[in-house]
């Protein structure tokens, strides 16, 4: 299809749905002129006094009337709205959160701290090399106190007598 012909059939289609526009327009306000017709008479305003004051009655009944239906319309749409919300809520939950696959990345410790921190930043993973140097002492027990305790007899006698002596 060439270009004029498509600029055409695209201006076809555009004109015929401006003509769709104004329909539904016009629509819209024929049903808002019958609506307030039907619902909203034009009050009369000859007469004396009395006349006057029923009419203000009459228009401030239909007045809480309206605000009544508005009310109650608010309170539909609003319940709606809420009830739709929930529903898009349950969608997500059984839908779930798609997670993306984890690529393998084969990159040690120490390249990926570089990587994160920039090349400006040398960091060492090797977390023993600052670590002091202890050597360790090896505790030597006596080796009597393993041995026979029979051995020592004598030298607890001669205590003994020391404290008996009275």
């Amino acid at each position: 299809m060439n270009s004029s012909r498509r600029h055409h059939l695209k201006s076809l289609i555009l004109s015929i749905a401006a003509k769709w526009i104004d329909e539904e327009v016009k629509e819209i306000a024929a049903a808002k002129e019958a609506y307030m017709s039907e619902n909203c008479p034009k009050p009369s305003l000859s007469g004396d006094q009395a006349a006057l004051m029923e009419a203000c009655k009459k228009m401030h009944s239909l007045i809480d009337k309206m605000d009544e239906e508005r009310y109650d319309l608010e309170n539909k749409v609003g319940k709606a709205n809420k009830e739709i919300e929930d529903l898009r809520i349950k969608m997500v939950d059984v839908g779930g959160v798609k997670k993306p696959a984890l690529k393998r990345v084969r990159m040690s410790a120490d390249a990926m701290l570089k990587a994160l921190l920039g090349s400006k930043h040398t960091v060492n993973m090797d977390l023993r090399a600052g670590l002091k140097q202890v050597k360790k002492e090896v505790k030597e027990e006596p080796a009597e106190a393993a041995g026979d305790w029979r051995k020592n007899i004598e030298d607890k006698a001669d205590r003994k007598k020391m404290f008996e002596t009275t």
